[in-house]
């Protein structure tokens, strides 16, 4: 019995022991409540970095491997599933006070986050700090609902339901591919002032009026918000809307044009007058051109709706690149092909109509800016247009007097190469040697085509000085140095 009370002595011992040093260690930093760099964190792809500020104390020297981590919330401040937040310069920190620089998680959304600061050896925790507003806007721009009309229509008695596009028209980023995002739909009071309605990815209005949705980011700012659609309630005229996805005149030449109408029970298209077979959807995709009607079964009333179409496709190409170099005794033919019906050819040169250019073709012979219009004179009438510069060949051989005795390889078009007389030059057999002012050969031909420096040389604060030594076919030598200036 007596041994058994021993090792229960002994063993809580060893407990208050731990105990009593786990304290020491706790109590040798004290960390003060972190104070915010900013009031809300709002980021988004472009800008995610805050700041936090924090003072501590500590009675013995901080461990080299301390960090000081950040402890984030949830949205209520609650920390009991903390968030730990390795910042970008954890590790460094080793006086008071401090500043840790973060990125925020990309799945927050919330009014009451608040942080904490802990450090991990000695290992201590800050009080919380106040709380703060965070999203993370995934999804930042503008978006479109119902394919981006402008008008809508519900009969006495009914609705119209308002949805967010997925994926919409065109290039529409559709926040429906956010699956972590809400929203909240809005109605107009004014030019400048609306009134929020409800939450949700649709809307179903029975009142007349403007109405708009946005992206939930809390009392962050954002640019993620649709098109307004005016809503009104049928009277005995009613007429439905129609929109052309790419436009009236459109072009067809990579996807047909996508015409939708307001929303409705049931429907039924026309081209020209025609019935178009199958053709019961609320959209309807065509390349064709000629007088669209729809009609709009709205559940108690009928909307007819019309859109005079007009395709413009034609395909075009030009045979030369957008930048010509020619020689002076040359020309550049300039080559249209296009599909288009009784085209119209404009050639301008520097801006001005060349008016004796009617053709398909050009012979470009001066140096300068070029421009070509095509337009499509029969059917949906549609223009094209190419750009091209034309510029003369340097002449690598130029007719220099003297040997130059200065360089200056900056790639202003000015002395970049050491140019010599034609006497000297390719063909003529004279072998030009080069060598840095420690007598090393640097460069050596016989075949100089005016073009050294070809690589960049060393340079400090003072001009290089190379010397040159050319020595003709019959032994004639001269002799002089280069500078070389930057």
């Amino acid at each position: 019995m007596m041994k058994i009370t021993f090792i229960r002595k002994l063993f809580l011992g060893l407990c208050i022991s731990v105990f009593l040093v786990s304290q020491k260690i706790n109590a040798q930093i004290v960390i003060g409540t972190p104070n915010l760099g900013f009031s809300q964190a709002c980021a988004n792809a472009s800008f995610n970095s805050y700041n936090v500020n924090f003072v501590f104390s500590h009675s013995a020297p901080l461990d080299a491997s301390n960090q000081f981590n950040i402890l984030l919330s949830d949205a209520n401040g609650d920390f009991t599933n903390e968030t730990v937040i390795i910042p970008t310069n954890a590790g460094t920190i080793t006086s008071s006070p401090a500043v840790l620089n973060f990125l925020l998680p990309t799945n927050l959304a919330g009014e009451g986050y608040k942080i904490k600061i802990r450090s991990t050896a000695p290992v201590a925790t800050s009080s919380r700090s106040v709380a703060f507003a965070a999203y993370y806007k995934i999804q930042d721009e503008p978006f479109t609902i119902n394919n981006l009309i402008d008008t809508a229509i519900f009969c006495v008695g009914g609705s119209y339901l308002l949805t967010i596009d997925n994926p919409g028209t065109g290039t529409n980023d559709s926040p429906l591919n956010y699956p972590s995002l809400s929203f909240k739909w809005y109605k107009e009071t004014s030019m400048t002032t609306s009134v929020f309605v409800a939450d949700g990815p649709s809307l179903s209005v029975n009142s007349p009026g403007t109405y708009f949705v946005e992206t939930n980011y809390g009392s962050c700012t954002s640019s993620s918000y649709s098109n307004r659609v005016q809503v009104s309630e049928a009277t005995s005229s009613i007429n439905a809307t129609i929109i052309s996805s790419l436009g009236n005149p459109y072009c067809p030449s990579i996807t047909p044009t996508i015409l939708s109408t307001t929303n409705g029970e049931t429907y039924q298209w026309y081209q020209d007058g025609n019935l178009i077979s199958g053709a019961t959807n609320q959209i309807y995709a065509t390349t064709e051109s000629g007088l669209f009607e729809v009609r709009v079964d709205l559940g108690g009333c009928v909307a007819m709706g019309s859109i005079d179409l007009i395709s413009e496709q034609f395909s075009s190409s030009i045979n030369v690149f957008e930048e010509n170099t020619i020689e002076s005794d040359e020309t550049l033919e300039v080559i249209i092909t296009s599909s288009a019906t009784n085209p119209e050819y404009q050639w301008f040169f520097n801006d001005v109509l060349i008016t004796d250019a009617l053709a398909d073709t050009y012979e470009a012979s001066q140096e300068g800016n070029y421009k070509v219009i095509i337009t499509e004179t029969t059917g949906c009438q549609a223009s094209k247009e190419y750009h091209f510069t034309v510029i003369q060949a340097e002449d690598p051989f130029p007719d220099v007097a003297k040997i130059p005795n200065l360089v200056s390889p900056n790639g202003d078009g000015a002395n970049d190469t050491w140019v010599i007389p034609n006497a000297y030059v390719s063909g003529t057999n004279t072998e030009i040697v080069i060598m840095d002012s420690y007598g090393k050969i640097v460069f050596k031909t016989k075949d100089y085509q005016n073009n050294w420096p070809e690589s960049e040389l060393p340079f400090n604060a003072v001009n290089a000085v190379y010397y040159y030594v050319i020595m003709t076919e019959d032994k004639n030598t001269k002799n002089g140095s280069i500078t070389i200036v930057k």
